[in-house]
């Protein structure tokens, strides 16, 4: 989970000035930096229009008792949403690259890398925030708590971010008054800067979940492509029963 604030920036430089004194031998290994950007702009993987999702949302009907910041210190303003079988919040995106290590996650790359998420593959493993496209949602607290949406590990969202649409799975819980954040995999599918440490985007992201949708496996990212398509294309043509209906893929 990446939580920016100026505490961490401090501690992050001390630690770039403490390894320039380290002998060769003692030297990190070096971490292979994020793509450059424009070369993550991945194409849209949907049929179904950005903007008519968008338009289907309509005013929020608030379901949280609360609000939630974007970032620690921030203002506590984004409700959480509900319509016709749908779960939305229109935040910022900050990169979560807990889970499995790998490559471009892990304690080199993110400060505030974990080796855990909340859910896990079908084999037990931890999610790999690298290569799996998924949604942090807040821990179940006096605010909100998702498991009264009908969400769960492995529900189908709906990521946009100018006119891209990219599907995802609910993957991890985060902070209780904190929201928007998703992994390394699904920011770079929205041509978002992934790198954990100094990555993300500020605002103008729409999470859509699926009310009582379960991907299994939960790391199938081709099963939520195909299980989101459906259930977005009968969210835009107004079928509530259809878009909130229990489906497994």
């Amino acid at each position: 989970m990446c939580i920016r604030n100026t505490a961490l920036a401090l501690i992050v430089g001390s630690v770039v000035l403490g390894t320039a004194a380290l002998p060769a031998a003692a030297q990190p290994a070096k971490v292979p930096p994020p793509p450059a950007p424009g070369s993550y702009r991945a194409a849209p993987e949907t049929d179904v229009d950005a903007a008519a999702l968008l338009a289907q949302l309509g005013n929020c009907n608030q379901i949280s008792k609360g609000r939630y910041a974007t970032d620690r210190g921030r203002p506590a303003n984004i409700p959480v949403c509900e319509h016709s079988g749908a779960v939305f919040w229109k935040a910022d995106m900050d990169i979560d690259c807990d889970g499995r290590r790998t490559e471009r996650c892990n304690r080199d790359t993110d400060p505030s890398y974990l080796p855990t998420t909340s859910f896990t593959e079908s084999d037990g493993e931890y999610l790999n925030a690298e290569k799996l496209p998924f949604v942090v949602v807040p821990v179940p607290s006096r605010i909100w708590d998702y498991r009264s949406s009908g969400i769960r590990g492995g529900s189908v969202v709906a990521m946009i971010h100018d006119g891209k649409v990219v599907y995802g799975v609910v993957g991890d819980t985060g902070p209780s008054g904190i929201i928007g954040e998703a992994s390394y995999a699904a920011a770079q599918a929205l041509g978002i800067d992934p790198d954990p440490a100094t990555g993300g985007v500020s605002s103008g992201v729409t999470y859509i979940v699926f009310k009582d949708s379960k991907v299994s496996p939960i790391e199938s990212h081709a099963a939520a492509v195909e299980l989101g398509e459906e259930l977005a294309r009968r969210f835009v043509a107004g079928d509530a029963a259809g878009a909130g209906a229990a489906r497994t893929q």
